[in-house]
């Protein structure tokens, strides 16, 4: 029996206590930002959200990112997943297409990428595909006065490519597109 609580102590101790400390210190020393859960502040340093979390950008001055079914709370991460032919998710996305076409009358409705009316899984995702944000493009322009060769050329300077060349696609992250572009003059 003293011999159980003894080696329940030392793994308490070392598992509980030990190797969480020297793993936070390891990531602390090896990768500070990542560790930190990747916050990208602004001009005035202040921190305006991580780069791991996608945000909803509503005004229309702002790149617009992907539908998020948990309203910027990262709490609470899923989706509904709906299969395809769910009334609730068909009714959702022409909403959601109708709102798009609204916002972005130069767009035609075959030309929203797809990535613009679907959830991630998680809800999470702080991406979108070089060909949404350059959608938008003609919205953003108009808004802030500025010519859309130069929000392009913004676009194209953020994006990221596949990973190690190979795995998955090329993508924009929203957040730090819109921090950008309020460093525009």
């Amino acid at each position: 029996m003293l011999v159980n609580l003894r080696v329940s102590l030392v793994l308490l101790v070392l598992c509980g206590l030990i190797y969480p400390l020297a793993m936070t210190g390891l990531a602390q020393v090896l990768m500070p930002v990542q560790a930190n859960g990747s916050l990208l502040t602004d001009a005035n340093g202040n921190v305006v959200g991580s780069a791991l979390i996608g945000q909803t950008f509503k005004d229309p001055k702002y790149f617009s990112g992907r539908i998020s079914s948990i309203d910027n709370n990262a709490a609470g991460s899923g989706s509904n997943n709906y299969a395809p032919s769910n009334p609730a998710l068909i009714e959702r996305v022409q909403k959601d297409m109708q709102a798009f076409l609204t916002a972005n009358p130069d767009v035609k409705q075959a030309d929203i990428p797809a990535d613009l009316l679907t959830n991630s899984a998680s809800g999470l995702d702080p991406h979108i595909t070089p060909m949404a944000a350059k959608v938008q493009v003609p919205r953003i322009a108009k808004q802030r006065n500025i010519d859309p060769a130069k929000l392009n050329a913004l676009i194209d300077e953020h994006t990221a490519g596949r990973q190690f060349g190979l795995f998955g696609e090329q993508r924009v992250n929203v957040l730090e597109l819109n921090l950008a572009l309020d460093q525009l003059k």
